[in-house]
């Protein structure tokens, strides 16, 4: 069994215990966490789904990301990831969320935001949070699977 295998079932046994829920909301692994987990046989008593918000409209839109926190701070910013969370709870319902925030690479990469800068933030609907801010190496595939392993992560360690 891989990584990513071991990890969703983790998260899928502790959720059935608990009787909870999880969503998604991606930005730069564009629906990788949402794939992984569907993966899974089984996985829909837990998974209710996930928003992939690429653009910042749709951040707004679904998610509620602020406009004035897209102005400040942009689309890769700790506040960012922390707004797509707590929409991601409100518009799906669900328990748990997981939203990730970055940039991938190739392009896109400034001084201050560098390739491989991601933001990952879980939610708990009953207010528990935890944000990180990294910097993965590799390639765009590289930064995209260090994110998936990373958030799938933190998911497991925030359920209770």
């Amino acid at each position: 069994m891989d990584e990513l295998t071991f990890s969703v079932r983790k998260i899928a046994d502790k959720l059935n215990k608990a009787g909870k829920t999880f969503a998604t909301a991606e930005s730069c692994t564009g629906g990788w966490i949402a794939k992984t987990v569907t993966d899974e046989s089984g996985i829909s008593s837990v998974f209710v789904g996930g928003v992939v918000s690429y653009a910042n409209e749709i951040k707004e839109k679904l998610l509620g990301v602020k406009k004035e926190t897209l102005e400040k701070y942009g689309a890769v910013s700790e506040q960012t990831a922390r707004e797509m969370a707590r929409g991601c709870l409100i518009a799906t319902g669900a328990d748990y969320s997981v939203a990730v925030t970055g940039i991938a690479g190739p392009a896109g990469g400034t001084p201050e935001k560098p390739v491989g800068l991601v933001y990952i933030c879980v939610s708990s609907a009953d207010g528990r949070e935890k944000i990180e801010k990294n910097v993965f190496d590799g390639d765009r595939e590289g930064v995209r699977l260090s994110t998936v392993k990373k958030a799938l992560k933190m998911l497991s360690d925030i359920i209770e």
